[in-house]
């Protein structure tokens, strides 16, 4: 499958059309956070539960590898060919399989743009517990591009499981080559 077809067929523009959905939802997220929120700055909305909050991200997942943003964008654009070389594996005929390939790419382009244009990954999405002495317990904060990466990245969990599940309950008759027959 060459890079048009996978694109511009019908499974490549499902993923494309998802990809660019992420990406434009979670742009359009950021820049309301940007807008209306100065440089960390927050706004609880559920007291002890959630706040929005602009904070900056260099590093990568819970700010793991912080001050490395330009490394970590070159690790982006390596991510999106190695994904786009591997993209068999996401069981890509399937629309499941369709849907965590987009979900994946537009968070990664998401976080890219941000990476690229801002400095670093804007994040605004902040769950916690507030304690009883003071202080708070919190869910690293986010946003629409990572949950869009992590539930991508469980949907091709489950997709795998039950693939390997089908396939152990189900086993394919031998054939002429398996047998030694050919």
């Amino acid at each position: 499958m060459n890079l048009s077809s996978f694109f511009f067929g019908t499974r490549g523009r499902r993923i494309l059309t998802l990809a660019l959905l992420i990406v434009g939802l979670d742009q359009l997220t950021k820049q309301l956070v940007l807008r209306f929120l100065g440089y960390a700055q927050e706004k609880v909305v559920v007291e002890g539960f959630f706040k929005f909050v602009h904070w900056g991200n260099t590093g990568a997942a819970w700010s793991l590898f912080r001050g490395n943003n330009e490394i970590l964008a070159g690790v982006a654009v390596l991510a999106l060919i190695i994904l786009y070389c591997t993209r068999h594996h996401f069981d890509a005929r399937t629309i499941p399989g369709q849907v965590a390939f987009g979900l994946i790419i537009g968070g990664i382009v998401g976080n890219l743009i941000d990476r690229l244009m801002v400095g670093h990954v804007i994040d605004f999405l902040y769950f916690y517990v507030q304690q009883r002495g003071g202080g708070e317990i919190g869910f690293p904060a986010f946003n629409v591009a990572d949950s869009a990466i992590c539930t991508g990245v469980g949907l091709v969990f489950l997709l795998t499981w039950r693939n390997e599940r089908s396939a152990r309950l189900n086993p394919s008759p031998p054939t002429e080559e398996s047998r030694g027959k050919v």
